[in-house]
């Protein structure tokens, strides 16, 4: 066995995503752990040069952290043939041009989503990647959850019968930055910024219908700024004139239809931020980001609808907890795993840019139906 080195340059480390998921527990977990293993026993350590435009901000992140290399100059960390990997998890409005020219550079990509605000750029880089040759990659981090590993198991297993629905339910109250202080970026609830949750997190939808429940066809979406005044990071007031929440429901391949509720102004009464409930002829299960838990047909109660009375049936006692018999890892690091083996030896690899092209697709459709209030078909993007 041998220690390989590759290079990556990361940029857009230094937000809370960025930070917290890509560097810490995923490019730096693996690094503290010696690598990751490759097929003939060698391990790929990550070689890593951090990237921001603030001096202060990333060099106290590089000291923090013992990561030796670290940048203001892009154009010049983009020029060291020794580091062959650029990593983007920066501003959505900066990714597709930033993306463009590492691949100019002969870079591998990865990167977070939306990998673009508009359709044509995103495709025109999809195709960008797959003329050059490079290896590349977007971040589909729910499809590595536990729970919806589950229901993918479940799934895989034949124990749903018929697929028939699939009801989505995500979110929770982002607190306005008055009284208490919002747990998420001010850019977010500004259109001009990139903000807006039809693009957030219909790109996320897009890949998960896509790989667990069937193509997604057709989109219909209506979304709202419930919230239309926010107070941001320095206590000073904004009009927050995105989208803040988004009821979309679509139309897959298979027949199965699935609603999905998006918002940032609910408060949660259900098992966690998000869960799927996925109903079939031989059975129904409702996941959540670790839990996942079934309802066989044989052991469906059979409910009477009877007003004048309180309910005697406790629909929560039939159902069971699918275990956890594989070890659980974070989903963000399971998948750096995956993209850099891909890099390595060209293990499988199954989201590159033109899945994100398709999440920037579907996210452009929900924008249209809303607008004009009505049923879009989701053609084929020809990538």
């Amino acid at each position: 066995m041998a220690d390989r080195r590759i290079g990556i340059i990361m940029h857009g480390v230094t937000g809370r995503m960025g930070y917290n998921q890509h560097l810490v527990r995923s490019i730096l977990a693996i690094r503290a752990d010696g690598g990751v293993v490759l097929s003939n026993g060698d391990r790929l350590v990550p070689d890593i040069i951090v990237v921001g435009r603030d001096r202060d901000k990333i060099s106290r992140l590089a000291e923090q952290h013992g990561i030796a290399r670290w940048t203001t100059d892009l154009d010049a960390a983009l020029a060291n043939p020794d580091d062959t990997l650029f990593f983007d998890a920066g501003t959505t409005q900066m990714r597709a041009e930033l993306l463009s020219r590492a691949i100019d550079a002969g870079k591998h990509i990865y990167c977070e989503k939306p990998i673009s605000d508009d359709l044509e750029s995103a495709v025109a880089l999809a195709k960008k990647a797959k003329a050059s040759g490079i290896k590349h990659g977007v971040v589909q981090d729910k499809l590595f959850l536990p729970g919806l590993q589950k229901l993918k198991m479940l799934r895989d297993s034949g124990f749903f019968g018929r697929m028939l629905s699939v009801r989505g339910e995500f979110g929770y109250w982002v607190f306005e930055g008055d009284w208490q202080k919002a747990q998420r970026p001010s850019w977010n609830y500004r259109k001009g910024d990139g903000g807006g949750i039809i693009l957030d997190m219909l790109c996320h939808w897009r890949y998960v219908l896509d790989n667990l429940f069937g193509e997604v066809k057709a989109v219909s979406c209506i979304g709202a700024t419930h919230i239309a005044s926010r107070v941001d990071e320095k206590g000073n007031a904004y009009v927050a004139d995105a989208d803040d929440a988004a009821y979309a429901t679509f139309e897959l391949a298979g027949g199965v239809i699935a609603q999905i509720n998006s918002s940032w102004d609910v408060r949660v009464r259900r098992d966690d931020l998000v869960t799927f409930q996925v109903d079939g002829t031989h059975g129904s299960a409702v996941a959540g980001l670790h839990k996942c838990f079934t309802q066989h047909r044989v052991n469906t109660p059979k409910p009477v609808w009877n007003p004048d009375q309180p309910q005697t049936i406790d629909f929560f006692a039939n159902w069971e907890e699918v275990p956890d018999n594989w070890p659980q890892q974070n989903g963000f690091r399971a998948q750096w795993e995956m993209f850099l083996k891909h890099v390595a030896e060209d293990a499988p690899w199954a989201y590159g840019l033109e899945a994100g092209a398709k999440g920037v697709q579907l996210a452009m459709l929900g924008l249209e139906s809303w607008k004009e209030r009505r049923w879009l078909d989701v053609p084929d993007l020809g990538i």
